[in-house]
């Protein structure tokens, strides 16, 4: 009786943790839609007339949290 209740919490828990990842894939993915990507490059190339790429990056991150570092990498090497 006890394995039998100790499977149907941990099923129900998988369950759970499973909708709960599947929410938040869809909200970043949502969060990525609505940043526009011009305004992150405008905001990049503001900063980037100091000529210095880490602070640049920095501050677009700041900005902009949902870019990763590799992303900002991209967008300062198409400025």
């Amino acid at each position: 009786m006890l394995v039998l209740i100790v499977w149907v919490m941990g099923a129900a828990l998988l369950l759970i943790n499973i909708m709960l990842r599947t929410r938040i894939l869809r909200l970043e993915a949502r969060l990525k839609e609505l940043s526009n990507p011009k305004e992150q490059l405008a905001f990049l190339r503001q900063q980037a007339s100091k000529k210095e790429k880490a602070p640049a990056i920095k501050a677009l991150r700041k900005q902009y949290p949902e870019i990763s570092m590799v992303e900002a990498n991209k967008m300062w090497q198409q400025i």
